[in-house]
């Protein structure tokens, strides 16, 4: 019963409400069904690749690309915004680079990616890792950095160490920082993926749904876009899930603040 509470019923209606422009628009204008296509069409042609055609294939390139970046930039953007949270030290030496790095848009070193590189795996996921790092980076040092100090002081009253330290004070003190910084950079992860594979790729979604623009295949283009938005959505709801079940403790916790 709760399941059908929580359920977004609005949300969805509004969705199906859209879909069904999409489709009754689509065929009120013939001579636009070749740049825009019902939306059952899109449907057909997906479930026909789906089974019979390369985007199988194209897909699960994708994920692994997506995979891989998005682990390596969870991984290098925790583990350095821990350090240079707590060590304020050394948070000044490379402040000026981060700052300089961190608005630029990620897409302008793929042509440098390219020349290091080479065209392949390696230079998306490199790519990838470059974009996805910031949020995750930036909102570490935040969470470390508003974790009170009278907190690591007591820990070091009584007597704990400095690995200690980091797993009982620091780390749950900037769980929920790191946690949106690892949403954030999900959604980034599958947008450097695919606009890689578009620009320099041979393979995975990108590619697919550029190359069939190109053939002028508008049902099976719109059908890899579609792809792509189902995938970004179950992995956002995964998210959701998997965080709901590691954060249920302060949850608790905070629900229990808030009595």
């Amino acid at each position: 019963m709760n399941g059908l509470k929580q359920f977004n019923w609005s949300g969805w209606l509004s969705f199906g409400f859209l879909l069904c422009f999409w489709e009754i628009g689509a065929r009120a204008a013939p001579k636009l069904q070749l740049y825009i296509p019902p939306f059952s069409q899109v449907l057909a042609a997906l479930g026909q690749l789906a089974v019979s055609g390369p985007m199988a294939a194209h897909f699960m390139i994708t994920v692994g690309r997506f995979l891989e970046g998005y682990l390596l930039s969870a991984a290098l953007g925790v583990s350095l915004g821990i350090v240079l949270g707590y060590f304020r030290s050394f948070h000044s030496l490379l402040a000026m680079l981060i700052e300089f790095l961190r608005p630029m848009p990620s897409v302008a070193i793929i042509p440098v990616a390219i020349l290091m590189l080479g065209i392949g795996d390696s230079m998306i996921v490199a790519v990838t890792v470059y974009a996805t790092v910031w949020p995750i980076l930036i909102n570490c040092i935040d969470g470390v950095r508003h974790i009170e100090s009278i907190l690591i002081d007591t820990g070091r009253t009584f007597g704990l160490k400095r690995r200690q330290i980091l797993w009982q004070i620091i780390l749950p003190g900037a769980s929920p920082y790191i946690v949106t910084g690892l949403r954030v950079g999900l959604s980034i992860a599958l947008i450097l993926v695919t606009t890689a594979e578009m620009i320099a790729g041979s393979k995975g979604l990108g590619f697919f749904i550029l190359d069939e623009e190109r053939s002028m295949n508008s049902a099976a283009m719109y059908a890899g876009i579609l792809l792509v938005a189902a995938l970004g959505y179950l992995l956002n709801r995964l998210f959701l899930y998997v965080e709901a079940k590691t954060m249920k403790w302060r949850h608790g916790m905070m629900a229990r603040a808030s009595a």
